[in-house]
């Protein structure tokens, strides 16, 4: 039998009612980081000396004055979800100072370690990703194998096939891959350098749409590691020059993984 549902308190109700609009409505926060990467308010405040009010954003970004109420809602939502940080003084209106997040999101930071994120906040909100999920229901009453995404357009995310489809997509989806995979490696041999310097053999395994850039940062960085990279074919036939460091195996790591002391596995 059954057992039976018992009714939520009257707290309870409350609280689902405030979770359902919180559900109903959290996607317009990753789009209004959409919209703050599409204006390019990281780098405006960044170039206005790390820190700027709505108002003087509307300047610098010589958007029309009537959006001025509209543009502090959208910082004080972005502010509530860490993309920047605020300073209010009580007789001055607010302002918005770069935060880790946006610091991400800035162009044309000159550190070695800046990896600029935006086309990955790009892809992952473009019409494209946002159609799949809209159709998901429709995705799962169907008695097909493949994606939602590519289910519905055809083709296959950072494959040839989405190149051929949408062009300027594919391009982008490209660069937040590379933004996605090869972030932090400076940083992790620079945290874990004692780490790096007891390796004497590694295999950094690509995967299928991946790149051995870290396997030739490390290497680089330790040449005394013995280093192989497990990769698909289209990027053992277009290793660089500097390759003679590595040691290229085309393969699958799911089917074979070529042995070392230390094997990569990067975001898994």
């Amino acid at each position: 039998m059954a057992s039976e549902v018992v009714r939520p308190s009257d707290a309870e109700l409350l609280k689902a009612q405030a979770d359902i609009w919180r559900l109903s409505l959290s996607y317009l926060t990753p789009l209004s980081l959409r919209c703050a990467v599409e204006l390019g308010i990281p780098t405006a405040i960044y170039r206005h000396g790390g820190a700027a009010s709505a108002a003087e954003l509307v300047t610098a970004l010589s958007l029309p004055s009537t959006k001025l109420p509209f543009l502090r809602r959208l910082l004080r939502l972005l502010a509530a979800s860490g993309v920047f940080t605020v300073d209010k003084q009580s007789s001055e209106e607010e302002r918005y100072r770069i935060s880790p997040v946006s610091y991400l999101l800035v162009d044309g930071i000159p550190h070695e370690d800046h990896m600029n994120h935006t086309a990955l906040v790009l892809t992952c909100t473009s019409t494209r990703y946002i159609e799949a999920g809209i159709g998901l229901a429709e995705w799962f009453k169907r008695d097909v194998v493949t994606s939602p995404f590519e289910e519905l357009h055809g083709a296959t995310l950072f494959h040839e096939s989405m190149g051929s489809l949408d062009a300027d997509f594919h391009d982008m989806a490209s660069e937040a891959l590379d933004a996605h995979d090869n972030f932090g490696i400076e940083i992790a041999m620079r945290e874990f350098r004692d780490l790096f310097e007891g390796i004497q053999s590694m295999t950094y395994c690509c995967g299928n749409f991946g790149d051995d850039k870290g396997a030739r940062a490390i290497v680089k960085a330790f040449p005394h590691i013995k280093c192989t990279v497990l990769a698909p074919p289209k990027i053992i036939a277009t290793k660089p020059a500097d390759g003679a460091m590595i040691n290229y195996v085309e393969g699958d790591m799911f089917s074979f993984i070529p042995p070392a002391q230390t094997v990569v596995l990067k975001v898994m």
